[in-house]
């Protein structure tokens, strides 16, 4: 009985079975035919991207090792203020020959020239430099006696490598007996440079009281005498004022009235000092005496004493002066020359009494 319940039970699900799968093939037949059979439809499509890794950060290289060089220490400086343009040194009139009194110089005057001469020559100060050979100063000259030259006006001719044109400068001398004013105009095409000095004549010759240099501004240097005082109006710190202390124009009219009042006190190797005031400044300057010479100049030839200012410090100036006698000893030439080698040449051209 129990066997054939299960024969028949086999035989119920073979149908079954067979009925299942053919309603499966019709549908799965069904479903292809509704699609598009192409590659993409076949093929599962994978983008892909390409991730490169970061470049590796190189070590910096080792720098090579330097040895250490200690720098020799270059010698001290001179501390000196530059002017914003090369100072000029005054060219003076030239002095016909005009006898005009002089008094002896105080034998023991406080700062006389040998005095300031003795206190140069000591120890170095640390800040200055020797630039060029000095000559024995044996023989520190000093004036006792000075004949100031007489009013004049004149006309000089100027050559420097720094134009290429020729300048012209003319100098204006007047004096009172009393008083002078002495003015150094210098230029071309109506530019001008101007310096003026104004002050007193006293026994020990000229004693200015104001000097000024203009170009665009004027700069200018007042001696307060009551104080024993050099102002500026630079703004630049005061300045002692020293016995026979002169600015940089009248210091040639000084030497031409020191010189004219004694020649044989002037020799060949003899040293003049003095005090040189400037527009922003003040500082001691040593004149050099040197030999005769003849010059050829513009306005003819002159018979000449030469004077030389040796430069001392880095950017001092070379100042050299011809003082022609027969112009009462004021100069027929005067030669500026930077430590930078630039120069300016003024040579006398005429001359001729004031208006």
């Amino acid at each position: 009985m129990k066997r054939v319940d299960t024969v028949v039970s086999y035989g119920m699900l073979t149908p079954l079975a067979v009925a299942v799968l053919l309603l499966h093939g019709l549908l799965l037949q069904s479903m292809m035919s509704r699609v598009e059979l192409t590659p993409a439809s076949l093929v599962r499509t994978f983008s892909t991207r390409t991730i490169e890794s970061p470049p590796l950060a190189k070590a910096p290289l080792p720098r090579p090792v330097r040895k250490a060089v200690a720098a020799v220490p270059a010698a001290p400086l001179p501390v000196q203020q530059a002017d914003p343009a090369p100072e000029l040194p005054p060219a003076l009139p030239q002095a016909l020959e005009m006898p005009v009194s002089g008094a002896p110089l105080a034998g023991n005057s406080q700062g006389r020239p040998e005095d300031l001469a003795s206190q140069e020559a000591g120890p170095a100060e640390p800040d200055l430099q020797v630039m060029a050979p000095r000559l024995l100063r044996e023989d520190v000259a000093w004036a006792s006696r000075y004949v100031v030259p007489a009013s004049l006006k004149l006309q000089y001719d100027v050559s420097s490598n720094k134009f290429p044109f020729r300048l012209n400068a003319e100098l204006g001398w007047q004096q009172d007996g009393a008083n002078y004013d002495a003015r150094l105009s210098f230029g071309a095409f109506g530019l001008r440079r101007v310096q003026t000095s104004r002050g007193q004549i006293t026994v020990d010759g000229l004693a200015p009281t104001r000097f000024s240099d203009k170009y665009r501004s004027e700069l200018a240097a007042h001696f307060v005498r009551e104080k024993g005082q050099v102002t500026f109006s630079a703004n630049t710190p005061d300045a002692p004022l020293l016995a026979g202390a002169q600015d940089r124009l009248s210091v040639v009219l000084q030497l031409a009235a020191m010189v004219a009042g004694d020649p044989e006190r002037f020799p060949s190797a003899s040293t003049i000092t003095l005090q040189i005031i400037g527009p922003r400044d003040a500082d001691i300057w040593l004149f050099t005496v040197e030999d005769d010479e003849t010059l050829t100049l513009p306005g003819g030839p002159q018979a000449t004493r030469k004077l030389v200012r040796n430069p001392r410090r880095e950017f001092d100036q070379k100042v050299e002066l011809w003082l022609a006698p027969a112009l009462g000893y004021l100069p027929a030439r005067i030669r500026i020359t930077e430590a930078n080698g630039d120069y300016i040449d003024q040579k006398w051209l005429s001359s001729e009494a004031p208006v």
